[in-house]
């Protein structure tokens, strides 16, 4: 019969409360004095002081979590030695839940929780007791700090985080080699009883893994797991609280073990022997053939070298691996030839490439087999005796000489006849035929080396009986050199002779050249023409090197007299039979530099030594006239600009003066017009000649006048002196042909500074005080000393 749990802590938790009842009634104090620190006598004596006893009776309370029950669970009581059981004190509770989770009995200070509480929520409360006289509020008792600790019960199961989970071991692993380590979490409490005590066991995966019921490792159980039997396992571990025992909470979590692999698998051939059937005509360094062995290992333990160890088929063949697909590719490294060798034995061992040295007990991880190639006949081309023809024939030899012959054969055992031509797509065939039979080749024409020294031609061969089948070979037939081309003097351009030669002097060296072929290199010698007369101006050296020196006969020479002469000179070879030929030469008169160099000569001789080819020259020109055609163009603008009619220096007329505006406000458009300048009869009552000054002093009555308001009336005055100098200037028939106006801009009325025109200063002495000038700034000072200076000195 099982008891539950709870039924087991109910003793307990009744022993708890009594022991703590006890206590609290084994602890009571005196009732309240009148003070709580001092003490009177009894004989009416001084009152003496001394340390307070403390009056409360509490403990700490514990309070069961997840209670379920319909009442309120009882915690503790809270007893102050004031307290006389009458009813006299209050009892008040403060802190974390008072009043919510907590209450307490004011009369006689029990504590009920009235909520369900969860510790792993919250594992204790701190609360604020207090004993105050019901009558009067005052406080018996110092306010005193209790906790109280929720106990815990087993209410939560272990927990894995993370899962399922996935680990991998090594196959053929020792017995106890350690896998994965799972780790469960329980949020009971785990200072107190075994609710979060846990065990590990496993529920699925045996006989293959175990754990440690401690730890929460897992570790193989069976030692020399195969891969190849099986990969894949699924274990269940289960963790328990409660130490495992009965009554506990469980939670589990799934690991999948994959097994990997390791190298102990030889590579193993299907089969031992092996048929491969080859023609003899295929190529070499193809593939003929593979051949493959099986390794149940993964990755590079499953990686296999092959190698062909016998040297029958070593000669003839090589074999290499696919990485892909780890088959064994047999290549031809020579020709097959079917009348020769018909069959051929090749041993073929397969290895593994990555050896594990735990496994090399099981053997040498390597398999042989053996491989029969069978050599197909095959009716094949006519193969000439050598891979290439090289034949020569001298140059201009008749039609139909023999060049050379090639010889081809049928490989095959029948030995068929074989007839040749000629590839009749190369251009070089124009020049040669070949005789179907024999394979004899002739020229068809002379053959010139100059032009073609080299003809390179393929001759192809075929059975009679199959004319499918084509054999070719390349033939380079050289053309030999004879000699045929007479020599020649090497330059065609002109040969300077200066003006300033001297007999005997060098005038040029010269040397020539021909077109034939000289094993030792070519020899000539040079002469003057003998049937000709003796040359009065000019005489060949042969300087016994291949080249001869034109000299000098006579002193100075005249390009204006003559600047041409011509020169004859033979030329003899080397050759057998020596061949000559006759050259004339140019020879130009120019004047010449101290040092030999040309100095001039016809425009296209200097130009050709200044290195300037004819678009040079003419862009050259070009560019020259543009700068004339400039030149000219600015020249005659310049002339075309008129000169002015007063050149006159003291003329007083001369220029045209004018003032920049002050401003004036609205009355700026009264300003200077430039329509003076062209008019000036136009403007004759808003300008001012200024080459004449009027008299003003019959009209202002001194030195410096102003204008203003009180001047107005003289104004009329004025204007009609400048009629009268304009009317002058009118009559006046030796002046320009206009007036030059010499004006002031007008400033306008508004300024509040006036005019500063010495037309308008007045005769007579102001009565102006210049002091507001200070008003303006420092800068005014002087110029306000300056004024009433002047003023004094009109004055006096």
């Amino acid at each position: 019969m099982r008891i539950p749990a709870t039924s087991c802590l109910c003793p307990f938790l009744v022993c708890l409360c009594f022991i703590q009842r006890c206590c609290a009634a084994s602890y009571h104090v005196p009732a309240k004095v009148p003070s709580r620190n001092q003490t009177r006598l009894a004989n009416g004596g001084p009152e003496v002081h001394h340390r307070p006893k403390r009056g409360w009776i509490w403990n700490q309370f514990f309070v069961l979590e997840e209670h379920l029950g319909p009442e309120t669970q009882y915690v503790g009581k809270l007893h102050s030695n004031s307290d006389k059981g009458d009813g006299s004190v209050r009892y008040i509770l403060s802190g974390d839940g008072a009043g919510t989770i907590f209450i307490i009995d004011e009369v006689t200070g029990d504590i009920h929780a009235v909520k369900s509480l969860d510790r792993e929520s919250k594992t204790h409360y701190v609360l604020h007791a207090q004993a105050l006289d019901r009558n009067t509020e005052e406080a018996l008792e110092p306010k005193s700090e209790f906790i109280i600790k929720v106990q815990d019960i087993n209410d939560n199961a272990p927990t894995f985080t993370g899962g399922p989970f996935d680990a991998t071991v090594p196959e053929m692993s020792e017995l106890g080699t350690s896998v994965l380590q799972v780790t469960a979490s329980d949020a009971d409490d785990p200072t107190y009883g075994n609710s979060a005590r846990i065990v590990y066991s496993i529920l699925q995966g045996q006989p293959y893994f175990s754990v440690d019921p401690k730890t929460g490792i897992i570790r193989t159980a069976l030692s020399d797991m195969d891969r190849e039997a099986r990969e894949h396992f699924t274990v269940v571990i289960q963790a328990k609280d409660m130490a495992g025992q009965v009554g506990g909470l469980s939670g589990s979590t799934t690991i999948n073990i994959t097994l990997t692999d390791v190298n102990d698998n030889p590579p193993m051939f299907p089969q031992k022997n092996y048929q491969l059937y080859v023609p003899e005509s295929a190529q070499v360094g193809k593939a003929v053939g593979k051949i493959k062995a099986n390794d149940k290992d993964l990755g590079i333990n499953a990686d296999i070298k092959y190698s062909i160890i016998n040297s029958e088929g070593a000669n003839m063949f090589s074999i290499s691996t696919e990485r892909d697909t780890r088959e064994g590719v047999i290549s031809l490294k020579k020709p097959l030839n079917y009348e020769r060798k018909k069959t051929y034995t090749l041993t073929i061992e397969g290895t593994n490439t990555h050896m594990d040295p735990r496994f090399t007990y099981m053997g040498s991880f390597k398999d042989i087999a053996t491989l029969k190639i069978t050599v197909g006949d095959v009716d094949e081309a006519p193969v000439f005796s050598i891979d290439h023809y090289i034949m020569d024939v001298y140059e201009n030899s008749p039609s139909g000489t023999e060049v050379g012959s090639v010889t081809a054969r049928d490989p095959d055992g029948r030995n068929s006849p074989v007839r040749y031509f000629l590839d009749s797509k190369e251009e070089g065939v124009r020049c040669f035929r070949i005789d179907e039979t024999s394979g004899l080749i002739r020229t068809t024409q002379p053959l010139d080396r100059e032009d073609v020294s080299w003809h390179n031609i393929t001759v192809m061969a075929s059975e009679v009986d199959s004319p499918s089948l084509l054999g070719h070979v390349p033939v380079t037939v050289q053309v030999l050199d004879v000699n045929d081309n007479p020599p020649e003097i090497a330059t065609d351009e002109e040969v300077i002779v200066c003006e300033s030669s001297r007999p005997g002097q060098l005038i040029q060296t010269v040397a020539a050249v021909d077109k034939d072929d000289f094993a030792n290199g070519q020899r000539f010698s040079f002469a003057l023409p003998s049937l000709l007369p003796v040359n009065p101006n000019f005489t060949l050296k042969d300087n016994q090197d291949s080249t001869a020196s034109i000299v000098a006969r006579r002193r100075r020479f005249d390009h204006l007299t003559q600047d041409l002469y011509r020169l004859a000179v033979v030329v003899w070879d080397g050759g057998e039979p020596s061949l000559s030929g006759t050259s004339t030469l140019t020879l130009r008169v120019c004047p010449c530099q101290s040092h030999g160099r040309v100095r001039m000569c016809q425009g296209e001789a200097f130009l050709s030594s200044a290195g300037l080819s004819t678009g040079a020259l003419i862009a050259i020109l070009l560019c020259i006239v543009i700068l004339l055609a400039i030149v000219v163009l600015f020249v005659t603008l310049r002339r075309s600009k008129k000169e002015p009619l007063i050149i006159s220096e003291e003329d007083v007329r001369e220029n045209v003066v004018t003032y920049d505006d002050e401003g004036g406000g609205e009355e700026d458009t009264e300003a200077f017009d430039i329509i003076a300048l062209r008019n000036p009869a136009a403007a004759e009552e808003l300008k001012f000649r200024r080459d004449v000054r009027p008299d003003g002093r019959k009209h202002c009555g001194g030195r410096h006048c102003r204008r203003n308001a009180s001047t107005e009336p003289d104004e009329p005055d004025v204007h009609g002196f400048i009629r009268q100098r304009l009317a002058e200037a009118d009559m006046d028939t030796g002046g320009p042909p206009y007036d030059s106006l010499q004006t002031y801009a007008y400033e306008g009325q508004g300024s509040p500074t006036g005019s500063v025109s010495p037309l308008d200063t007045p005769a007579t002495q102001s009565e102006q005080d210049y002091n507001y000038l200070d008003n303006w700034g420092p800068e005014f000072h002087k110029l306000a000393e300056l004024y009433a200076e002047a003023d004094s000195e009109a004055a006096t």
